[in-house]
């Protein structure tokens, strides 16, 4: 439990770190740097160590530490998996949440076209003041008029795997079906596998 409430208070921490004074040159270029990267790394780290805490339940696995191969990886929609294979052989799986109805992950073959460890959707997200306070929430900048004295903040989506279009892995919310807009999510630990062992290049194949 003390792990849990260092943790809770560290990620706490975080949200007063949104104002950084410019105190000279030096100063400004770390501050910058800290709130551009440092944070966004941090933040990963408080998730990974709170499912780290609680541990996995969601039927993943992973035995690709002890397989040596190329990967291709398998985004099975009806199961709501995913699958990594290295050079033929079954090496982790995931749940997933792929797109919900009109926004569905289209089926065919792909491949890994970008990696994006602290990427941002460029349309869905909030609205915020420029305090950081947010005005309106899951909301699309191609159909929503933003408030006035607002600006967009683009949804995290970490570890970021495109695969076509606006479309690609990334770490997200599983409810237990597919409700996405078209990308597949994955839990925080297996989004962060699946990064680090896919490449630029690696296929990817989505079955119904």
């Amino acid at each position: 439990m003390m792990s849990l409430r260092l943790l809770l208070l560290f990620s706490l921490s975080l949200v007063s770190c949104n104002t950084v004074k410019n105190t000279g040159n030096n100063a400004f270029h770390y501050s910058r740097r800290f709130v551009t990267s440092d944070i966004p790394r941090a933040s990963r780290f408080v998730w990974k160590g709170l499912t780290g805490l609680f541990g996995p339940n969601d039927n993943s696995f992973w035995y690709a530490d002890e397989i040596s191969g190329k990967p291709s990886v398998v985004i099975n929609l009806s199961e709501q998996m995913v699958y990594l294979f290295k050079r033929g052989q079954l090496a982790g799986g995931s749940p997933i949440s792929s797109g919900a109805e009109g926004y569905d992950t289209r089926p065919g073959r792909y491949h890994i076209t970008e990696k994006d460890i602290d990427h941002k959707s460029s349309i869905y997200g909030d609205y915020e003041d420029y305090q950081g306070n947010v005005i309106m929430q899951n909301i699309s900048n191609r159909t929503d008029r933003k408030p006035p004295g607002t600006r967009f903040e683009g949804a995290k989506m970490y570890y970021f795997m495109r695969i076509y279009g606006g479309v690609g892995m990334h770490q997200g919310y599983l409810p237990g079906y597919a409700a996405s807009h078209g990308c597949i999510r994955l839990p925080g630990h297996m989004a962060e596998k699946f990064y680090r062992e896919v490449s630029v290049g690696t296929p990817v194949e989505v079955v119904p």
